[in-house]
């Protein structure tokens, strides 16, 4: 199996590849062109990236059957052009959720004690104790959660160590979870808003959440409380938040912004970061040496079951659902032919096959198919199906 790694990644994942006997090509500075070119050039199997970009291009230039994205997110891969291609999509969720929640609450402490203004303070050689003794503390205080998944978790144990009370607010917080969770529910983003001293995002970027923090919800938002988001810019319109900023007094810790540069370094020109109450860092939230671990433990399992067995753990672009209206159930005796003289009769009647499973009973002398079919098979093909071949022991049909 060959592998191309377009990104930063750690050695013991390369070393872990490598050693499952794979043809690893290690290239973190390709993208765009010379990305399409590296493929074309390689014919990877699998393509490993982080914050690379994989258009269609990309997907279209070789013979791709899996693109793992070894992060959490997988919002800069062409999902929908990598499902009509028949490319598998994963990714590693979870595996930098302490790392994220670790920066967040930093943001969330500098932004009460003012810690970025004392450093810079006292590299110009300014002592200026009184003017910095003025935080309100967090003890005691409000932490609003937009979405509660496995960072929001990591973010409500360490309020909790703080003394703080958290209202949370996500699409599967229900009630007994909520409570589970020591957190009050709230119905919608913005309740939380309007509730939290604090509010923290959560969530990861798809059609439903992008856009989700805007105007409305800053509007609900105390006056001078505070906002974080590391996680993604396009959940947060940054122009209602930058006019909460000038008007409503709110103090952001930003780790995404609307205009980052595509690579690791370069020039920066988002005006957020220049708006009083703004501390910003560059996009690190998962970037600690125990996240990347995890996250190249997590990415090596995923290709060594799919190298192995053919299966995906994580893949995030199976569907949901398919137009199967029935399941076409075939109990017959395990030999070679009988399910490809069935698959034959129900391609000659034009009928579609979505899904199928053959399940083997212990001893290997009898199996179950399951067969699942955009319109159910008339009478007439369901008799020449059973008697196609003396294997097949019952035949039925299952509405879905």
């Amino acid at each position: 199996m060959r592998i191309l790694i377009a990104d930063q990644f750690e050695q013991s994942g390369r070393d872990a590849l490598a050693s499952l006997g794979c043809e690893v090509r290690f290239e973190p500075k390709l993208k765009d062109d010379t990305l399409v070119a590296a493929v074309g050039q390689f014919q990877p199997d699998v393509l490993v990236v982080r914050s690379t970009k994989v258009p269609e291009a990309v997907l279209a230039a070789g013979a791709l059957k899996l693109v793992v994205r070894a992060g959490a997110g997988y919002n800069t891969i062409d999902v929908a052009a990598a499902s009509r291609r028949g490319i598998y999509v994963s990714n590693c969720p979870g595996k930098n959720s302490i790392a994220v929640a670790e920066l967040a609450f930093g943001h969330l402490l500098s932004l009460d004690r003012l810690i970025p203004d004392n450093v810079a303070s006292l590299r110009e050689g300014k002592w200026n104790k009184s003017g910095f003794s003025k935080a309100r503390g967090v003890f005691g205080r409000t932490l609003g959660l937009i979405g509660v998944g496995q960072i929001g978790r990591e973010m409500v144990a360490r309020a909790q160590a703080f003394g703080m009370e958290v209202v949370a607010w996500s699409r599967s917080l229900d009630v007994e979870k909520a409570e589970a969770l020591g957190v009050t529910r709230k119905a919608t983003p913005v309740e939380v808003a309007a509730a939290a001293d604090i509010v923290s995002v959560h969530v990861a970027l798809n059609s439903d959440t992008r856009g989700l923090v805007g105007a409305g919800f800053f509007a609900a938002m105390r006056p001078g409380a505070v906002f974080i988001n590391t996680a993604r810019a396009e959940i947060v319109d940054q122009d209602a938040l930058a006019a909460a900023i000038r008007e409503k007094g709110i103090r952001a810790g930003l780790d995404v912004f609307a205009k980052e540069p595509a690579g690791g370094a370069g020039d920066f020109a988002d005006e957020i970061v220049q708006l009083p109450g703004v501390y910003g860092t560059h996009h690190i939230g998962a970037s600690t040496e125990q996240a990347q671990e995890a996250i190249a433990a997590e990415t090596v399992r995923i290709i060594r079951t799919f190298k192995e067995s053919g299966h995906v753990p994580n893949v995030v672009n199976l569907a949901r659902s398919t137009p199967a209206t029935c399941a076409l159930v075939v109990r017959h005796l395990d030999r070679p032919g009988v399910l490809a003289g069935v698959l034959d009769a129900i391609s000659g009647a034009k009928i579609n096959v979505q899904e199928m499973e053959n399940i083997v009973f212990e001893g290997a002398e009898a199996a179950v198919a399951r067969i699942n079919l955009e319109r159910a098979p008339d009478d007439s093909l369901l008799a020449g199906i059973r008697g196609a071949s003396e294997y097949i022991l019952e035949i039925s049909v299952i509405p879905l």
